[in-house]
């Protein structure tokens, strides 16, 4: 008997029937995702399916039911009354069981997608903030265990939530026990990773290989005594890249894969994804290998836990971005999600330019993405800021790329002149100028300066994601109006990183909320998502159609959609702008009827157009 069929044998029949159902579905584009890959796609296929049989029989039934639910309606990610909520759950909570003790808190937030930070057991400190693991098959010991995790998916099921955790593909912690065993002497585990016994090929990679972190941890190879030999470290010295060109590594992930789903979690964050195919002569990013090994671990998923999500961290240049939601034979069969990182960079460029055409150039220039997919918007992440301005696009609007890149940073680490940030500069690159920037929302907006409209710019800039459409995640503390933490330095193995800044941890009060620093902040940022909730035109499969801007300091994007087109302007000057009402009737409002969804009222109408006060976003329909 087969091992597929000898793994589901007790099974009732209508379970055998589903799976042979989804193969039948689900099969060719396994075989094509391996195809590019492997020498015996076939012979892999047949490992994974394997693989895909024991997960699906071991499968809870209330998962199984989650299964058909998702099935029925594959768009439940896609619709408005999704909005996402990030955090470290040590700093949002305490541990696993204390998050899921405060689930009521992100419930009347509105909250449908909790994406709770590296959980997984990572090596020993240093340990990249969590994204150096040491075992994907257990929970830090501070954080509980497998148990208190799969306690947690259920308190969110329950509450038609879903958990979001990272899955680290391209790298494991040098004590992982794939790494240990290489250390020792395993042959098997050895070939698991990239390892030379001479600097003539690293040599050779680094020609073109660009560094990530460089003066933290410059180069991309570390030699190891116990292996003898060079070892690809793309990010630090302590995490070994693996090499998916094995075909032993993509099984041993998608076991990874399938145990967490069985756990419950509903969506994995695929981290580094971009990096994880090796080619001589390029940057080692964004090759196409990568694609097909996201298609052909997706389609595994989908056979055995179809209610399971792919979100992409790739946070490469616009024109590298859109195949990770897939394009030509990869559309649509790649990850369902991906962070939408310019949005979010343009976003911080608009309020410190006080101009909205780089942006609107730049955000036209973005491929429609496949109708089945989503955007993550966000204004802020647990990460730094990295000004990912386009060179091209800079120019297309006459300015230089390099010298924005450079205003930007100068302004949000508070060193332009009237510049009311309080950013701190993360990762300075000599070579280059960049200069990436830490801070909360609030700060870089201002707050700790004391600036009368910072307040306004953050609700400003969460209004831009929440009306761009896909999923907008707000990030822990944002919400609350948070800024730097002051004392950020004084945990252990944080005061070289000051992305701790922007990780404060939350303080609750006797009303089991968390207490905020701008009490404006918080009721603005729920009152932004109670409105998303109720504009069917901001469901994902609508594309966001961004405008020419009619004044250079409002952006404009509008949702055209069968029950009617919306209209966002954001007007991101501190001075008051306007929108035409000519361009309100060329999109089919009527001037006299239109109302800002925002407030429920009509806008302030005068010299022939809205009249947009400093900072102001209407969503007008």
């Amino acid at each position: 008997m087969p091992p597929v069929d000898a793994v589901l044998a007790d099974l009732p029949a209508h379970r055998r029937e589903l799976f042979d159902a989804r193969v039948e579905r689900w099969l060719p584009d396994l075989l094509a995702g391996l195809s590019p890959l492997y020498d015996d796609p076939a012979a892999v296929a047949d490992r994974l399916l394997g693989a895909a049989a024991r997960a699906y029989a071991a499968r809870d039934e209330e998962l199984h039911a989650l299964d058909l639910r998702r099935s029925l309606a594959p768009d439940w990610f896609q619709r408005p009354d999704v909005v996402g909520y990030a955090a470290y759950a040590d700093r949002f909570a305490g541990d696993l069981a204390a998050v899921a003790a405060r689930v009521p808190y992100l419930e009347s937030l509105g909250v449908r997608y909790l994406h709770l930070m590296p959980l997984l057991t990572p090596g020993p400190p240093p340990n990249d903030g969590g994204y150096a693991v040491a075992d994907y098959g257990s929970v830090r010991p501070d954080l509980g265990t497998m148990d208190d995790l799969e306690a947690l998916t259920r308190e969110l099921r329950g509450r038609g939530m879903s958990l979001c955790l990272d899955l680290v593909l391209n790298h494991v912690a040098d004590t992982h026990a794939w790494a240990l065993a290489a250390k020792a002497g395993d042959p098997v585990k050895r070939a698991y990773f990239h390892v030379f016994a001479d600097r003539t090929q690293p040599d050779a990679y680094e020609a073109t290989l660009p560094e990530v972190f460089p003066d933290l941890a410059p180069g991309n190879f570390t030699w190891d005594d116990d292996l003898d030999g060079w070892v690809w470290t793309t990010f630090n010295s302590y995490q070994w890249d693996v090499d998916f060109a094995n075909p032993d590594v993509l099984c041993e992930y998608a076991q990874v894969v399938l145990d967490l789903a069985n756990r419950g979690v509903e969506v994995l964050r695929l981290d580094a994804i971009a990096f994880t195919w090796k080619r001589l002569g390029t940057t080692c990013q964004n090759q196409p290998e990568v694609h097909a090994l996201t298609q052909a671990l997706r389609t595994v998923a989908r056979i055995a836990c179809p209610a399971l999500l792919f979100k992409a961290e790739a946070i490469v240049g616009p024109r590298d971005l859109m195949p990770y939601l897939g394009t030509g034979e990869h559309w649509g069969k790649v990850s369902d999600l991906a962070y939408h990182n310019g949005l979010m960079v343009q976003v911080w460029s608009m309020l410190a330019s006080r101009d909205a055409v780089l942006a609107s150039h730049a955000l036209q220039q973005l491929p429609v993405p496949p109708s089945t997919t989503a955007w993550i918007t966000y204004v802020r992440c647990h990460d730094d800021i990295g000004w990912a301005i386009d060179d091209g696009d800079a120019a297309a609007v006459g300015i230089s790329g390099h010298e924005h890149r450079r205003f930007l940073s100068d302004w949000y680490s508070g060193d332009f002149w009237q510049s009311w940030a309080q950013g701190l500069v993360f990762g300075e690159n000599e070579a280059t100028g960049d200069r990436r920037i830490s801070g909360t929302a609030a700060s870089l907006a201002g707050a700790g300066a004391w600036d009368p409209q910072a307040a306004a710019r953050v609700l400003l800039a969460h209004a831009v994601v929440m009306g761009f459409g896909g999923i907008p995640v707000l990030w822990s503390g944002d919400e609350l109006g948070l800024q730097n933490d002051p004392r950020w330095a004084e945990e252990p193995g944080h005061a070289d990183d000051n992305r701790w800044a922007h990780r404060p941890r939350l303080t609750w009060g006797p009303d089991d909320r968390p207490v905020p620093d701008s009490p404006a902040i918080a009721e603005g940022i729920a009152a932004l998502v109670r409105a998303r909730v109720s504009l069917p035109q901001l469901h994902a499969s609508v594309p966001a159609t961004v405008l020419d801007p009619h004044d250079p300091a409002v952006l404009l994007v509008a949702r055209h959609h069968p029950l009617g087109t919306v209209l966002g302007a954001y007007n991101v000057a501190p001075e008051p702008r306007h929108v035409p009402l000519d361009l309100l009737r060329e999109l089919g409002l009527d001037p006299a009827a239109v109302v800002d969804h925002l407030t429920g009222a009509g806008p302030r109408i005068a010299d022939g157009a809205v009249q947009l006060a400093p900072y102001q976003a209407v969503w007008l329909r």
